[in-house]
């Protein structure tokens, strides 16, 4: 596909969004900057981190999960691809971090619970998602101040409210006061942005 198509698709997957969702429209510029940010960090090799608490965190589980599947079309892997794999070994769990979020929470603080995993999983060049809709949760605004000392790029998503936002590089702060509405929009935002991802690294 050619370029001008491509940047034609990802063009026109936002702006659908906008559309079903006027009141994101503030927010265009920052969500199309978090789009370049995770594309380029993908290109180089690099990882996603994400973190929230509560419903945050099932958005953290729900990101995750578009992003590394077939999210609206299949991505079949190249034969090169294939090879590569093939020569893989190791293991590593991909659910909830629980024991290890737990023993943080009880041995260090809990404040600490997303910072300590940045430190151990963070390389510079990968990206950090902190998701909070009243942009306060300590633990998490923890975890992008140690991923800003590992020059990892750093997104906030929240609400209009507090300090998080000022924190991050890139912040997309939506309307509302309701944690639920703040929820609702969060989730626009990130399918979006995973639609996308999708379309400019999976689309041919």
């Amino acid at each position: 596909m050619w370029r001008g198509d491509m940047e034609k698709k990802v063009q026109n997957i936002f702006e659908q969004t906008l559309k079903r969702h006027p009141e994101l429209r503030p927010c265009r510029d920052q969500m199309e900057e978090t789009f370049a940010v995770l594309r380029d960090c993908y290109r180089q090799s690099g990882k996603l981190l994400i973190c929230g608490n509560g419903g945050s965190a099932a958005d953290s589980e729900h990101i995750v999960g578009e992003l590394m599947k077939g999210f609206l079309k299949p991505r079949p892997l190249p034969e090169t691809e294939i090879g590569r794999l093939r020569k893989l070994y190791g293991s590593i769990s991909l659910v909830s971090q629980i024991s290890l979020c737990t023993a943080i929470t009880n041995d260090v603080s809990a404040d600490m619970v997303f910072a300590q995993q940045v430190f151990g999983y963070a390389r510079p060049g990968d990206a950090l998602i902190g998701i909070s809709t009243s942009g306060n949760a300590a633990n998490v605004i923890n975890a992008v101040k140690v991923a800003r000392a590992l020059d990892m790029r750093t997104i906030a998503l929240s609400g209009e409210g507090g300090t998080l936002k000022e924190l991050a590089e890139i912040a997309i702060s939506v309307p509302g006061s309701e944690t639920a509405r703040i929820q609702e929009l969060h989730m626009a935002v990130y399918h979006a942005l995973c639609a996308a991802l999708e379309a400019e690294l999976f689309g041919g």
